[in-house]
């Protein structure tokens, strides 16, 4: 299959990942940057951590809505998601374990976080949806339950802590695939904390920072007292 995303920058900032104690790897969302998600660094303003940042070809992830069946954001998404295990694999090829690795990523970014996740289930650091949810359907509504296959996802997370985060009112993710993808989530073992803000819009809030900072400085408390 075509790798639309091959050749695209992986771009980097914070701690050198040789000497970090966590990595992150951020996803950008639609017509966006790997340098713009990056941006969050700053606010979340920790020492010691690593961040990586693949680039989308054409600032886009995916042709069309996540809530679209899965055959029509092909050759784009599985190229997405190769996209996100090279930079996996980046990080791992620095000595940084996946249980010292944050995957984050924001709106279509979100999507694609969670669905790698889904798909690679296994023991994170930590896993940030933030305005996302899990990729597919044969419902075009995207409002059903995830009942079809698309949805059987097999393997176990063992306990990652998962924070999904999203607006009530949401204007591109519907708030009853956020609760499904939690719950799918949940199944695969994963220990969720999922926050529904009212009337937000499509964003990120400073309750969400504070949760994302927390959950890698903990990572990164972990990371140091692992390589003592």
């Amino acid at each position: 299959m075509k790798h639309v995303h091959e050749g695209q920058p992986l771009v980097r900032a914070g701690a050198t990942l040789e000497h970090a104690r966590a990595a992150v790897i951020m996803l950008h969302g639609r017509g966006a940057t790997a340098q713009g998600i990056l941006s969050l660094m700053d606010e979340i303003d920790l020492p010691n951590v690593g961040y990586v940042a693949p680039q989308a070809r054409g600032l886009t992830w995916y042709p069309h809505s996540f809530l679209a069946p899965l055959d029509s954001n092909e050759p784009d998404l599985s190229s997405a998601l190769r996209a996100v295990d090279d930079a996996f694999k980046f990080v791992e090829g620095a000595g940084i374990r996946t249980d010292q690795t944050i995957l984050l990523g924001f709106s279509q970014g979100a999507c694609l976080a969670l669905e790698y996740a889904a798909r690679h289930p296994r023991y994170y650091g930590g896993v940030i949806g933030l305005s996302g949810g899990l990729i597919g359907t044969k419902d075009r509504s995207g409002v059903r339950p995830p009942s079809d296959k698309e949805f059987d996802y097999a393997g176990s997370f063992d306990g990652t802590p998962v924070f999904v985060g999203c607006s009530d009112v949401d204007p591109h993710i519907p708030l009853m695939r956020v609760k499904n993808s939690v719950e799918v989530l949940r199944k695969l073992g994963a220990d969720v904390t999922d926050r529904i803000y009212p009337a937000m819009p499509h964003t990120i809030n400073e309750d969400e920072i504070r949760v994302t900072r927390a959950m890698i400085a903990q990572v990164s408390t972990e990371g140091a007292a692992s390589s003592s």
